[in-house]
């Protein structure tokens, strides 16, 4: 073959109105970016992909790769890359899709009923790429094409889910003894993580000890022998059933006898009508139980988002009379700019002798100049609120010095700047948040450590069979969550879903930690993608990254729920599981509470809802109108919420 028709390839398969969908949200600009996807016979192999309409329109014009050469062939992409020539291009080119098909493991399809066809195409590695939506057909036909090449089986357990059968039987009788996952040569991921596990998960996180390393290199990594694991489940989790007979994949499988999972249903947003009912005519809010069931059963509606947050972040106390917080947030805004003077009028005298504000300033300008910046709220050079966000972090470091600045604050703040749109609203906010999250920024991780241990003890009574995959493929410790619960999912979906999720997560229903069992739905999402594909350690941590922003928050509401009532249910739940949940029989959680099936068959509340009359209510404003003054307030969150939970399935 000459050198000429090695630059060649084959085009086996075109299809055009192939979608990559990067945001939800349909109405948001550019949530739609519109490509073409090719099956494509080259000098190394058969590669399968997709690149943006744009590019490929600029890369011909610029006569570099992918340009045309009859139906069947196109030269190769040329050396290098040239200057992008705008920057929208290169924001479309972070979504090109290219792979050999002999690295392909899998893939998922949409339901039936789902609307657009999509395919999500997962790799050995555990690389998840963003799914492909043929908006004009043409999935079914690319699978065929496909099928020509590679074996493909549908999964047992997951009908959207199809394995790719591989060819070399040495690779699939590899353990992961012989991955040898911990050396140096097992990728860059891996070692990066272990070293510094804030940095790997999130970029760019400071203040991290070793406690990942100590833990993963004290412990003895190779698993225990199987009947002493079996011996010490059986002992830990009364009720646990544990098959020692040998399965395909894993070193064992157990099984806990949970109630069977309810169906549950989720509810409408509390909108801006329903709200005001909820005030009496001194302005104290009434029936609280009922309304944090209505916020965790829907959420808000976000033209009454601002207010009704600060209830839920303790700005306001849910007892308070509007004379009350009027009195309250005047001397709050005093506090505030009190505080903001303090680091404001610090001479650069003082500075230079002050190495704890240096450094914490110096990690405040660095994280506030990449935060979200994507969204419009930050976007543009010389935005107002990278500044407002700035004053509001250096401000927290003379409320709170023992904690001062930790990178990743940015991230909790930057929703709730949006939402507040006012600085010291916001700051009494974030304060809120952070009594609430603290423990997850302190230096020895303390907090990451009791959370992941919690995950892993969940996980052992819900399922076992996923526990168990998990512990002997290095993953037992759950350490890829630690993104998850260090920011409570704020990377891991979109900027307008993860205020819906942080406002049912404030009102601590219906239990305590239920981001943790929330973290759970979604394992049990990835289950079969895991344990299907045998990912190990590297290959979990990968996928689990790369499914961000794809997880479809309701489902995964639903399914949390579920999941916790089938615990609450589940009569032989060990002690330790209780207390994380919080469902202790003298815990306030727990007491007088009984589920009698699914929240939509419960008993009604003693409570009746708000009355409204013709669309009018005869309550007073709440004090939070255009007209209020530009202060604000806090107060550190009490042990309502527990008490709202006693009753949430009574």
């Amino acid at each position: 073959m000459s050198s000429v028709n090695q630059s060649l390839f084959q085009v086996l398969f075109a299809k055009d109105s192939v979608y990559v969908h990067v945001n939800v949200d349909v109405q948001e600009k550019d949530a739609h970016i519109a490509g073409r996807v090719f099956f494509l016979q080259k000098p190394d192999g058969h590669y399968v992909e997709w690149k943006a309409e744009e590019v490929l329109n600029l890369e011909a014009q610029a006569d570099q790769d992918w340009a045309v050469i009859g139906a069947v062939s196109y030269k190769s992409e040329t050396q290098g890359d040239t200057v992008s020539m705008n920057a929208k291009m290169d924001a479309r080119r972070k979504y090109n899709i290219s792979f050999d098909i002999l690295d392909l493991k899998s893939f998922k399809r949409s339901a039936p009923n789902h609307g657009w066809a999509y395919i999500i195409f997962i790799l050995k590695d555990g690389t998840t790429f963003p799914a492909l939506h043929f908006h004009n057909g043409g999935s079914k036909a690319l699978l065929k094409e496909l099928e020509k090449f590679i074996h493909i089986r549908r999964s047992p357990n997951d009908q959207r889910l199809f394995l790719v059968q591989e060819h070399d039987p040495d690779m699939l009788s590899k353990s992961f003894d012989e991955l040898n996952l911990f050396s140096e040569s097992s990728g860059r991921l891996v070692s990066n993580f272990i070293r510094d596990p804030y940095t790997a998960t999130m970029g760019s996180f400071s203040k991290v000890t070793n406690f990942l390393r100590d833990v993963l290199m004290s412990d003895n990594p190779h698993a225990r022998p199987r009947e002493e694991v079996a011996e010490l489940l059986h002992d830990d989790i009364p009720g646990m059933e544990v098959n020692h007979q040998d399965e395909p994949g894993f070193e064992m499988v157990t099984k806990t006898k949970l109630p069977n999972r309810p169906d549950v249903q989720r509810g409408e947003q509390l909108n801006a009508q329903q709200w005001a009912a909820y005030f009496d005519t001194d302005g104290r809010i009434t029936h609280i139980d009922n309304l944090k069931e209505q916020i965790f059963r829907g959420g808000v509606d976000p033209s009454i988002r601002n207010e009704v947050w600060k209830y839920l972040l303790g700005y306001y106390s849910w007892d308070s009379t509007l004379k009350k917080r009027q009195e309250e947030r005047k001397r709050k805004v005093d506090d505030y700019f009190r505080m903001k003077l303090q680091w404001k009028t610090i001479s650069a005298e003082q500075e230079k002798r002050f190495s704890t504000l240096r450094e914490r300033k110096g990690l405040i300008d660095k994280d506030v100049s990449r935060t979200d910046r994507t969204q419009k709220f930050f976007s543009g050079d010389r935005n107002q609120n990278l500044q407002v966000l700035y004053d509001i972090l250096m401000t927290y470091c003379m409320y709170n010095f023992d904690l001062g600045y930790v990178q990743g604050m940015s991230d909790l703040l930057s929703p709730v700047l949006v939402v507040m749109e006012n600085e010291v609203d916001a700051f009494w906010c974030f304060a809120g948040l952070m009594e609430r999250m603290c423990t997850n920024f302190e230096m020895d991780q303390g907090g990451m450590k009791m959370q992941l241990t919690q995950i892993q003890k969940l996980m052992q009574v819900y399922d076992p069979e996923l526990y168990t995959y998990l512990e002997s493929h290095d993953s037992g410790n759950f350490y890829f969550c630690f993104r998850w619960i260090l920011i409570h999912f704020k990377r891991e979906f979109h900027f307008h879903e993860i205020h819906r999720l942080w406002e049912v997560l404030w009102t601590d229903l219906p239990c305590q930690n239920f981001h943790l069992v929330f973290s759970l739905a979604i394992l049990d999402a990835e289950k079969s993608t895991l344990m299907e594909n045998k990912f190990g350690f590297t290959e979990i941590l990968k996928h689990i990254n790369d499914i961000s922003q794809t997880i479809p928050l309701e489902e995964m509401l639903k399914k949390a729920e579920g999941i916790f009532l089938q615990m609450k249910n589940y009569k032989k739940l060990p002690l330790a599981v209780k207390e994380i949940l919080g469902i202790l029989p003298n815990s306030p959680a727990s007491s007088g509470s009984s589920v009698a099936g699914t929240p939509a068959t419960r008993e009604p509340s003693p409570f009746p809802a708000p009355a409204v009359t013709n669309g009018t209510t005869s309550v007073v404003s709440n004090g939070t109108g255009p007209n209020s003054p530009d202060d604000s307030s806090i107060e550190i969150l009490s042990d309502a919420a527990d008490s709202a939970a006693s009753n949430f399935y009574h």
